[in-house]
């Protein structure tokens, strides 16, 4: 079986970050260090973390009082959430990814013109709650399919702007913003969709190995709108059959008997050793031969919270 490793695959540097302030954090001030909400989208991730000293809380009422660090995670908050923090005086430190806090600066800037926000996103994902939770209730409408880009109704068709969330469907999401041009020739955009880099690269790695494999499997959570995308992708793209995995013991193998080329990618909150343990679960049943396809090359990173960050030297 010839095995087409996707690349680049798995952590993002938002994730990469997030997952960094965690453990600096237990690192420097001890545990318990209480994190709102999942870290990221993922199980093993999450549960390593949890292994070392974080409690997860889903909101921060969940928390006792406590002088330890408050953490929220990469998707991001609504504005009330670090206002609910400062009136208990909790220490918090931010994990949002600076790409979706450049969203959040967007929208609040947009509204501030006298504008009309339509965010193009899923509903219920934590970053979309996040990203509209930046302006007063009602001031975004939430744009999901193409359907409801016909259908929205505008107060002012020469006063609209839209975002995005940044872990969508490159395609979809393009669909949807032409709808939107097309009705509304004056609304305002962002310069480049706010879909994320990881998630664009992510995206085009699947498409240039479609054509090649029978079936591909992407390692991620079924909470990771990255990772669901990813599965999309794929069929779309030509690929017979794609299915999301959490690690090894999840792969379908009565599904992939008789198949000869695989791919596998991973969504940008899975780490590289969950696709480690795919990889050898196929060298166990198989005469393997891996072949990685790079379509780009990552080298971006992101600053941990100042208050994380080692101390100049001499101080």
């Amino acid at each position: 079986m010839t095995v087409y490793l996707a690349a680049p695959r798995g952590f993002c540097a938002g994730v990469d970050r997030a997952i960094q302030i965690v453990e600096l954090a237990l690192a420097k001030y001890g545990a318990p260090v209480y994190v709102r909400h999942e870290i990221v989208h993922n199980r093993f991730v999450v549960d390593s973390l949890r292994a070392k000293g974080a409690v997860f809380v889903e909101e921060l009422t969940d928390i006792p009082e406590t002088d330890q660090p408050v953490i929220f995670s990469a998707h991001g908050v609504a504005k009330s959430v670090p206002a609910a923090a400062k009136s208990r005086n909790m220490f918090v430190l931010d994990a949002t990814c600076p790409l979706v806090f450049k969203v959040h600066i967007e929208a609040a800037r947009l509204h501030a013109d006298g504008l009309q926000i339509l965010l193009i996103g899923h509903a219920g994902h934590p970053e979309v709650v996040g990203t509209m939770g930046q302006l007063p209730p009602g001031a975004v409408t939430l744009i999901e399919t193409t359907e409801d880009a016909e259908a929205f109704q505008p107060e002012n068709a020469d006063k609209l702007a839209f975002v995005t969330q940044t872990t969508l469907s490159v395609d979809d999401t393009a669909a949807i913003a032409a709808v939107l041009r097309r009705r509304f020739p004056a609304i305002a955009a962002p310069a480049k969709e706010d879909i994320c880099y990881a998630t664009t690269n992510r995206q085009a790695a699947v498409k240039s190995i479609a054509h090649k494999i029978d079936s591909l499997l992407v390692v991620g959570s079924p909470k990771s709108s990255n990772s669901l995308r990813l599965v999309e992708v794929a069929e779309r793209a030509g690929c017979q059959s794609a299915f999301l995995i959490e690690r090894a013991a999840d792969i379908p193998w009565a599904k992939l008997e008789a198949l000869s080329a695989i791919g596998i990618t991973a969504g940008a909150s899975a780490p590289e050793q969950l696709v480690e343990e795919v990889v050898d679960a196929f060298r166990s049943r198989y005469d393997v031969t891996v072949e990685t396809v790079t379509t780009a090359v990552e080298n971006i990173a992101f600053n941990v919270p100042r208050e994380l960050r080692p101390a100049p030297a001499g101080t």
